[in-house]
């Protein structure tokens, strides 16, 4: 092995010397651990097996676990293990043939984290029918040409912002702690808990101050809940159907705005307090969630992190149908565990953070996933979500009117997030944006000249609506769902935490994603909040029709940034990403100038025939983490 010959994946450089080749790619991180079992001569394994259960206390299921370490170290071969039986197998070929066919309790959990998601979606869409009345409640609105109007327009902004602004710079940071001491269950009924009550303290406040307080303290429940809830799902969930739930956190996000559009438009014709019973219904799924939070088993891999491994094996024979799979599980997990805390010790909160700037491998990930992130700023989709029925009553809309267009534009957001189900793992996540951001560009830039339509027209406000709401079909499918999924596969195991502490999506096969996912949630809601607190007055500046061109332009800079610095990543295994970020960015950036362009150009828009070159090439590289130390004794 020290002298296997291997291709770098940036073309033309040569490896003559394995051990070469694994300094390199140590200087840009450790790579992904495998499978930890890799290699173990079976006596060994068992015996492993039979002091891990000494020290656990568990000898009582001995022989199970040893089924299950056998089973964990070759999934795909277990029809040739003698210890299986026929019962067993049977089992295992289930999870393939009936992979849909899980226990209740798991179906609970998934669904208790689908309604966080739908919490997240309604407290985002509350504000949206409220700004058509709050602002006269509290005598916000004034003449464009008073003097307090423009700093009234901020203070709408800032309300609005509100949330988001509390979950950037506290909420998503008090992840780690409370998981820490209160563990994946305890975090949801805290985010739980701030989500019912300060949602209903909004439509009690008396006065704007009083309101923008209890927006903050909904930041402070939105923040933890959106890091934590699909953290909670994919440890539970067995990594067969894992993948499924990666859409679901978006695609329920998406269910929830809908479901706010519907409450803004059925409670507009309460009169004086119908902002108040807008802003206040967000609370009505979080109830459930708070309540059915604690019917749902605690995370396996948390209660294994505290050395609960008892609470662990219960809670996985609650996940799983068989007490084999709990076993496998349960042992597999641990050996993940043992390898995690190998490969991390030593290594600090703060330290790993700077690695995520410092460590180029881990750099360009960084910067990729940043990249997906902002594009869902700035792509201007949010503008709709939070201001929707502001603008269409500047088109020449009724409250009512202006309120259907936006249960329209709800209700299109939510069925074209399907599609992407299917299309992610197909047309690929780069593929998917550098076909929608144009098109988005288009439509934002179509919908904002159908303003000079001249008031009165009965083709105007459709018109507006009619460019909206395909903008909003082009989003779901790929801006929606890709910066979620994208930026839970970049980073390596060391990393991933802290990476996609800032990203509101599960991974496939990460074991714990319990602290650092701040950074990119925390970003996200930050450029949330600027984008909910400059719109007000950017329409006031820049009209409708500028207010729309701008988001247009910055549709344009997205789709060259993801262009020049997102490499692919569909269909890759978590290792092959390794390798694909291991090329410089540079060489990134020249390839797809020098190379995808003229291709891409002479292909589809002279319709010659022309050969891609590929940047990446995986012929010769095994599918063996090139840190497999050979077999363990």
């Amino acid at each position: 092995m020290a002298n296997e010959k291997r291709v770098d994946f940036d073309i033309g450089v040569s490896y003559e010397n394995f051990s070469q080749r694994e300094r390199e790619l140590s200087n840009n991180v450790q790579a992904r651990i495998q499978n930890p079992l890799y290699g173990i001569p079976r006596e060994t394994l068992l015996s492993q097996v039979e002091s891990f259960a000494r020290e656990q206390g568990m000898e009582d299921i001995e022989s199970i676990l040893k089924k299950g370490a056998l089973l964990a170290q070759s999934p795909k071969d277990f029809e040739n293990i003698p210890d299986l039986d026929e019962a067993d197998k049977q089992v295992i070929r289930r999870e393939t043939t009936h992979k849909w066919s899980q226990p209740r309790d798991l179906y609970l959990t998934v669904l208790v984290c689908s309604l966080a998601a739908a919490v997240q979606g309604w407290d985002q869409t509350g504000s949206n029918g409220a700004n058509l009345s709050f602002p006269m409640e509290f005598g916000l609105l004034t003449d464009a040409g008073n003097p307090e109007a423009d700093k009234n327009e901020w203070i709408i902004g800032l309300i609005n912002a509100g949330p988001y602004l509390a979950s950037c710079f506290l909420g998503c940071w008090l992840t780690d702690p409370l998981n820490y001491l209160f563990g994946r269950r305890g975090t949801l009924f805290f985010c739980g808990i701030f989500c019912t009550f300060s949602v209903i303290g909004q439509g009690l406040a008396q006065t704007w101050p009083q309101l923008f307080v209890c927006r903050l303290l909904l930041g402070l429940g939105m923040g933890p809940k959106a890091t934590t809830s699909p953290v909670f799902a994919a440890e539970n969930t067995p990594a067969n159907i894992r993948g499924g739930l990666v859409m679901s956190w978006q695609l329920w996000t998406a269910f929830g705005i809908l479901l706010g559009f519907c409450a803004n438009l059925i409670l507009f014709q309460t009169g004086d307090i119908a902002w108040r019973l807008q802003l206040g219904s967000a609370f009505i799924p979080a109830v459930p969630l708070t309540i059915g939070i604690y019917f749902c088993p605690e995370s396996p891999r948390w209660l294994m992190k505290k050395g609960r491994y008892h609470a662990a094996y219960n809670s996985f024979k609650r996940l799983r149908n068989s007490e084999l799979q709990a076993a496998r599980d349960l042992y597999y997990v641990h050996c993940q565990l043992v390898e995690e805390f190998s490969i991390l010790k030593g290594s600090t909160f703060v330290g790993r953070f700077v690695e995520l700037f410092t460590i180029p491998r881990v750099r360009r990930a960084t910067l990729a996933s940043f990249v997906v992130m902002i594009a869902q700023q700035m792509c201007g989709i949010n503008i709709v979500a939070f201001y929707s029925s502001t603008i269409f009553v500047v088109a020449g809309y009724s409250t009512k009117q202006a309120l259907l267009a936006s249960f329209g534009f709800g209700l299109v957001n939510w069925v074209f997030a399907f599609p992407a189900v299917w299309t992610i793992d197909t047309f690929g996540r780069r593929n998917l944006l550098l076909f929608t951001f144009p098109n988005m560009a288009w439509t934002l830039l179509a919908s904002g000249f159908c303003f000079y339509i001249p008031e009165g027209s009965p083709a105007r406000v459709p018109m507006i609506a009619f460019f909206v709401f395909i903008f909003a079909a082009f989003y779901s499918p790929g801006e929606g769902p890709v910066p979620f999924t994208y930026s839970a596969e970049v980073f390596p195991l060391t990393h991933r935490e802290m990476g996609m502490y800032a990203y509101i999506i599960p991974t496939f096969q990460v074991i714990f994603i319990t602290n650092c996912r701040s950074w990119a949630v925390a970003t996200n809601f930050f450029w949330a909040s600027v984008l909910s607190m400059t719109f007000p007055r950017l329409l006031s500046a820049f009209t409708s029709v500028g207010a729309f061109g701008f988001y247009a332009a910055m549709n344009v800079v997205a789709l060259i940034m993801i262009f020049f610095l997102m490499p692919e990543t569909k269909q890759r295994t978590l290792e092959e990403l390794d390798y694909v970020f291991a090329v410089p960015t540079s060489r990134h950036i020249s390839y797809q100038l020098n190379t995808f362009l003229p291709y891409f150009i002479h292909r589809y828009i002279f319709f010659r025939k022309a050969q891609l070159m590929p940047l990446y090439n995986f012929d010769e590289v095994e599918l063996v983490s090139v840190f497999e130390r050979g077999p363990r004794q």
